[in-house]
């Protein structure tokens, strides 16, 4: 039987990410997000999100709530909540994000704020 492949990582302006998985009903990724960066505030209108910080801490914003993610730790991310995640390290911060809900394409986020001009 021959391994498994991963998929190519899609760089992205504040790292990278790797999708692990992406069977029927969710997908899972893995993120790397290089020190100093953030992802755009965004929301989902078809898929709820889970963060599981592997490397790193992150601090997280979940609508109007801030908190800080050392390894081991998770946050769940409902659909439709305005939500971003950032490295405030010196190191890459690694996480895995599970999305669960009916459709997972890139072109389901709705952003509000962009340190990239993607809005």
């Amino acid at each position: 039987m021959a391994p498994e492949r991963l998929a190519p990582a899609c760089a992205r302006p504040w790292g990278q990410y790797r999708v692990l998985a992406e069977p029927s009903g969710y997908q899972i990724k893995e993120i790397l997000v290089r020190p100093g960066q953030r992802l755009s505030l965004q929301r989902h209108r078809y898929r709820g999100e889970h963060w599981y910080v592997v490397h790193g801490r992150a601090v997280a914003v979940c609508d109007d709530h801030e908190v800080t993610l050392e390894e081991g730790r998770s946050l769940e991310v409902p659909r439709g909540v305005w939500h971003r995640i950032m490295n405030p390290g010196d190191s890459g911060l690694l996480f895995i994000e599970v999305q669960t809900g009916e459709y997972f394409g890139e072109d389901d986020i709705e952003r509000l704020a962009d340190d990239y001009g993607r809005i």
